[in-house]
């Protein structure tokens, strides 16, 4: 044999030897599957994991399922406005020289709040006056050529041609004193419009205007809110406003206000808006001494009462696909699927949330403040 076979045949031998190292090296740190019974093995023996103890739940975070009376509510928002409110507005153009009145002060109906300079319409009266003094007097002329004409006439002296012009001249005068009479009727309805009054009893709640501008007809002066009567305004969508009826009760809470306020149902309108599609409900308010006109409010109108199985809306897992709830069952957690009912209001149960099946009276569920559980694990009271 060539001294190149020989080396070829040593090399073979050394990497068979090398296998055989490697895996007689990783059998033993694996211990081996193949190894004979009784065979000694060299892999470390792990200690099986220990139990979790139980979750120790407290008192506080037990809730107990129960059939109670609910109440369902139908959310709302919005703002409320004062059923009664004018806006002063200038009906003559004339300058404003006085304004007595102020953002929250109490006015009458028909109560004098302001002027405007009347010398324009002083003068307007007077020359209307002078003008129907001389329609008058022209048509006394008229009166006296008739009534002689007419024993001309009789004695034949003119013709009745000649009365009957004298009687056109006799009705033109008359009407051209009735139309300066309606002139003079109009300059003193001017000089009175420069009297500003309020025209509804209430507040004033803004001031557009100060004395010294010259107002235009329709400028803006004051607006005055009757805050004795207030109503909340709501947008609700077409399939919320259909639970809706007139005379149902409400509770409202306005921003500033830490109590509530009573409300009932006044009316609904019976067309959507366009755009939003929303329907207005209006709401009556009533009398507290906090509300105001334009403030935001939110609250619930009660809609009907049943009887449903009833449980904090806390206690309602709802970061799955189904809703469910963590079931205490003996010392085991459990989960179960529930079907969710109506959500409302019953006494005992804030935000009460009605399980039409999945859970019995008298179940203990978790509530939601709980982090994540998993089913089957064991529990018990908190010391």
């Amino acid at each position: 044999m060539s001294r190149r076979r020989w080396t070829l045949a040593l090399v073979a031998l050394l990497a068979l030897a090398l296998a055989a190292t490697a895996f007689w090296y990783r059998s033993a740190r694996l211990g081996a599957p193949n190894a004979q019974p009784g065979t000694p093995s060299t892999a470390v023996q792990r200690p099986a994991p220990a139990a979790k103890p139980p979750l120790e739940i407290p008192a506080d975070e037990i809730v107990t399922v129960r059939r109670a009376a609910l109440t369902q509510v139908q959310p709302m928002s919005g703002s409320i406005r004062a059923t009664q409110t004018a806006v002063v507005k200038a009906k003559v153009a004339a300058e404003l020289t006085r304004l007595t009145v102020r953002e929250g002060d109490s006015v009458k109906a028909g109560q004098a709040i302001g002027d405007q300079d009347p010398t324009e319409f002083d003068w307007r009266i007077r020359q209307a006056d002078q003008q129907a003094q001389a329609a008058r007097a022209q048509w006394d002329i008229a009166q006296r050529t008739l009534a002689n004409n007419r024993a001309l006439v009789a004695q034949g002296f003119i013709s009745p041609t000649a009365l009957e012009s004298s009687a056109s001249n006799e009705a033109a005068s008359q009407a051209t004193l009735q139309a300066a009479l309606a002139a003079l009727e109009l300059s003193r309805k001017s000089r009175n419009d420069a009297r500003l009054t309020a025209p509804i009893p209430g507040v004033v709640s803004q001031r557009f205007a100060q004395p010294g501008e010259r107002l235009g007809v329709d400028a803006r002066v004051v607006e005055i809110v009757d805050l004795s009567r207030l109503e909340l305004e709501a947008a609700l969508a077409p399939q919320d406003a259909a639970k809706v009826r007139i005379g149902q009760r409400a509770r409202v809470r306005a921003e500033g206000l830490t109590d509530t306020v009573s409300a009932r149902v006044a009316r609904i309108s019976p067309s959507a808006q366009p755009g939003s599609r929303t329907v207005s409900v209006y709401l009556a308010l009533d009398p507290h001494p906090a509300l105001r006109h334009g403030l935001f409010a939110q609250g619930e109108i009660l809609l009907e009462e049943q009887s449903a199985l009833l449980v904090p809306a806390s206690a309602v897992r709802l970061d799955r696909s189904k809703p469910y709830v963590w079931l205490l069952d003996g010392d085991t957690v459990r989960e179960r699927l529930v079907v969710l009912g109506p959500r409302g209001q019953a006494a005992g149960v804030p935000d009460a949330q009605a399980l039409d099946s999945g859970v019995t009276d008298g179940a203990r569920l978790l509530s939601g403040t709980l982090g994540a559980l998993s089913d089957g694990a064991r529990w018990k009271p908190a010391p």
